[in-house]
């Protein structure tokens, strides 16, 4: 009997997230939308219901340890498994003058504020979600970061998101180095410049676009690749 994949999606109530769980959804899987607010969880998974989608939700604040680990045991105390951990949830901050913001105006507590939710959250997931993907020897887990954190391309402009995203990266590279060998694939991916609450009206990309190669990467094959950066499924320079 084939298995019913299993993913916690975080940030899952609206954007790249919700349009992941939906995709996921459509393909079989059982995605579980991981919403700060479980109102907002509810009422994007009435959404989908409309479209015959039945989608369950679960609370999930990245920014609180023990919010990270008891959604993943809700998880598995619900379905007995997590399959898929799509780490999307973040956060752009930079202030003053948003895209164009300067390194030498980031404070502190911008900094600290972003490092929390766009490198500590997907860390702490990880830790809670490998040790069932170890036991049942099989995991995806997808990063979504972004060209502004390459190396090979950094530039100027919303320095604490790129330092995150650059740090989100590494975080990609040493989960993945750490759990190979056991069918568990660990890699990072760019959506692009997506029309969201966080890329605005005048963005580049669908949502379907933007979400269309964490999809890929969450139903990877076994012979499938970790450890890498992607965008539009193909490999990127870090």
């Amino acid at each position: 009997m084939a298995v019913t994949r299993t993913a916690l999606v975080t940030g899952a109530n609206r954007g790249i997230g919700f349009e992941i769980v939906r995709q996921l959804a459509r393909l079989g899987v059982l995605a579980v939308i991981g919403a700060r607010d479980p109102k907002d969880g509810v009422a994007a998974a009435e959404k989908l219901q409309s479209e015959g989608l039945d989608v369950p939700v679960v609370a999930l604040d990245v920014d609180r340890e023990e919010s990270a680990a008891a959604a993943v045991a809700e998880v598995k105390r619900l379905y007995g498994r997590l399959d898929v951990l799509v780490n999307n949830a973040a956060v752009l901050i930079d202030a003053p003058g948003g895209f164009n913001a300067s390194l030498f105006e980031l404070t502190g507590e911008t900094a600290r504020r972003t490092f929390e939710t766009n490198v500590l959250g997907p860390l702490r997931l990880i830790q809670a979600a490998a040790p069932l993907m170890r036991e049942q020897g099989y995991g995806r887990i997808v990063n979504l970061s972004s060209i502004a954190g390459q190396l090979a391309e950094m530039g100027k402009g919303y320095p604490a998101y790129r330092i995150s995203k650059t740090a989100l990266n590494a975080l990609t590279r040493i989960a993945a180095a750490e759990l190979n060998g056991g069918n568990i694939k660990v890699n990072a991916m760019c959506p692009g410049w997506v029309r969201t609450d966080m890329g605005g009206a005048n963005a580049e990309r669908s949502v379907e676009q933007g979400a269309d190669t964490a999809i890929w990467l969450a139903t990877l094959s076994d012979d499938g690749p970790t450890g890498g950066f992607f965008r539009d499924r193909k490999p990127i320079a870090w």
